[in-house]
């Protein structure tokens, strides 16, 4: 594709880079990627993101920005309390990119919508907070044949791994790390226990860099590895995933 000038000084930072350069540059903005969550984790994801270029964001969430929220979701300001994250996201991305389309999808993701709105996208990336969301988009994202790059946080510690269990053997999916979730009550949510507000700072912009990874197709994949990062120690550690042949899903 042919650049314009606004475009080349835009994104002359990447179009030199020896693995990305202008093809590069033109796979992120035919990109579609789809965010799930534009809370802590989408926050960054979506503005880095943006600030690639990346052609084609969609961003699910049912939510409004309330106060609780700008300690970690950086996405959001303190005049925008009470609007719908959703809209939040939009008056960013614009301001910030106006090569990128912002599609909102102001509602909650269930299995009755999932599979029609997977149908619109290349890539997922997971910023839910809840289990049930994220085995549904694991088991969504496997059968629909999509790529998903999933992070969680807990207090001080992350971690992120890509899923690419449609691939075939070599590759795990969520349920091969966590086949089922744990009991009620055993994993508490934010609400509950709390979070460093940085560490999703954290974790979301090393999503964002896997999923531009995946787009351009360099260097190495996180499939097949779980990422664990511990701030309080200054740490992290990566440890291999194979497929469960007793997953449910995948094996």
């Amino acid at each position: 594709m042919e650049f314009t000038k606004d475009q080349i000084e835009r994104y002359a930072r990447h179009i030199i880079l020896k693995d990305v350069g202008g093809a590069g540059q033109a796979k992120l903005l035919g990109a579609r990627v789809l965010v799930v969550g534009a809370g802590g984790l989408g926050s960054p994801v979506i503005m880095y993101l943006a600030a690639a270029g990346v052609g084609t964001i969609g961003v699910i969430d049912d939510d409004e920005v309330s106060l609780s929220n700008l300690q970690r979701q950086i996405l959001h300001t303190t005049d925008r309390v009470g609007m719908a994250k959703t809209e939040s996201a939009g008056l960013v991305t614009a301001a910030l990119n106006p090569d990128v389309n912002l599609v909102t999808h102001p509602y909650r993701l269930d299995v009755t919508n999932i599979m029609d709105i997977l149908d619109g996208y290349d890539i997922v990336a997971d910023g839910s907070d809840n289990f049930s969301t994220r085995f549904l988009i694991n088991d969504a994202c496997h059968l629909a044949g999509k790529t998903l790059v999933s992070a969680a946080l807990s207090q001080f510690d992350g971690q992120i791994s890509t899923f690419k269990s449609h691939l075939g053997a070599e590759h795990s999916c969520y349920r091969c790390i966590y086949p089922q979730a744990p009991p009620q009550g055993m994993v508490p949510s934010c609400a509950e226990a709390g979070i460093l507000g940085a560490l999703a700072g954290t974790l979301g912009s090393l999503q964002a860099v896997e999923i531009m990874k995946e787009i351009l197709d360099i260097g190495e994949s996180l499939s097949g590895s779980l990422l664990i990062y511990d701030a309080l120690h200054a740490t992290w550690r990566k440890v291999k995933v194979r497929r469960d042949p007793a997953c449910t899903l995948c094996g």
